[in-house]
């Protein structure tokens, strides 16, 4: 495990982790422009949030001191913009590579305590199993939907880049996209599609 320093568009620096065959971001992306400077949106109500169809991003709570600690969330739209988020050599991590990830830590039922911070500052109680041995450090960023602002401390909801077009279940009339969510109370890690206008939090690795 070795971590070197990555810097974006906007001169924020990122520690970032060797975890078996990948690198990737150690922390939670911050950046709040595109790749070519253009600014991306922020600032919208709730009940805006739904009715969105283009890159946006939100700070927990609207409270700037939470940027530091578990950076921005961002919409999905904000993902799949051709201007790009990640920074110079990076992407957005697909599915397939968060797959890969997960695979690599002995599966879905023992790879979430691996990435995990130790401890309960930004984890509520148990955090189980979390040993971060991997340094990947996830935090319990919570996320934002029109409903507001949500499970900070409970749970990590990260995006990967891969759309799902079919949806589930729950939102079969919405335009679905494959994320990642490491929770409290589990050692797991659990592969959910949601609708594409709902705000996580993002993971890069090196392209």
């Amino acid at each position: 495990m070795n971590q070197t320093i990555l810097k974006d568009v906007d001169g924020n620096l990122y520690k970032t982790v060797i975890i078996v065959e990948q690198v990737w971001m150690a922390e939670n992306l911050k950046v709040t422009k595109y790749n070519n400077g253009d600014a991306i949106p922020t600032g919208h109500s709730d009940s805006e949030w739904s009715n969105l169809s283009t890159g946006v991003y939100a700070v927990y709570n609207d409270d700037k001191s939470n940027t530091d600690t578990y950076g921005n969330l961002y919409n999905w739209y904000a993902i799949n913009d051709p201007r790009g988020l990640a920074p110079e050599g990076w992407h957005v991590a697909t599915d397939k590579e968060w797959e890969t990830l997960v695979d690599l830590l002995g599966g879905l039922q023992n790879a979430g305590g691996k990435m995990k911070e130790i401890g309960t500052t930004h984890w509520d109680s148990p955090n189980e199993a979390a040993t971060n041995q991997t340094g990947f450090t996830a935090l319990a960023g919570g996320l934002r939907d029109n409903m507001g602002y949500i499970y900070l401390g409970e749970a990590g909801f990260f995006w990967s880049s891969t759309e799902d077009p079919i949806g589930n279940e729950f939102f079969p009339d919405n335009s679905c996209a494959w994320y990642w969510t490491l929770r409290h109370s589990f050692t797991d890690v659990f592969r959910v599609s949601n609708p594409q206008q709902n705000a996580f939090s993002v993971r890069c690795i090196k392209d």
